[in-house]
């Protein structure tokens, strides 16, 4: 799982497994360790949800996904999901959670995992 933030957005990017994961067992989380500090991310299918939400606690960035919409996504072809929310602090934040492609330039990364790219058929 990739986590991208920029800005007032946050991007959630899952591979093949990362995705039929979440679908199976409605969580999805992974982490990176500062040293003194962890931070972590997940995705987590609610059922009181009918949006994408995210939440920011204790070093911990979570997004909510409808669990209608969760527990089919690895069976179905949609690609993206988005939203975008205000804030209480009055801004708007941009929520976009999506398949990963595969890149179309050399990198240097594994991406044996991720959906095929359909702009390289």
């Amino acid at each position: 799982m990739k986590i991208r933030i920029k800005g007032d957005s946050v991007r959630f990017r899952l591979t093949q497994s990362e995705v039929k994961s979440l679908s199976t067992n409605g969580e999805i989380y992974d982490s990176t360790n500062f040293g003194s500090q962890v931070f972590s991310y997940g995705v987590i299918l609610k059922s009181n949800t009918n949006q994408l939400r995210i939440s920011f606690e204790n070093n911990r960035v979570t997004l909510e996904m409808p669990e209608t919409t969760g527990k089919v996504w690895f069976e179905n072809d949609i690609i993206t999901y988005d939203h975008t929310i205000k804030t209480t602090s009055g801004n708007e934040l941009y929520l976009l959670l999506e398949k990963d492609f595969t890149c179309l330039d050399n990198t240097i990364e594994d991406q044996s995992d991720n959906y095929p790219n359909p702009k390289l058929s």
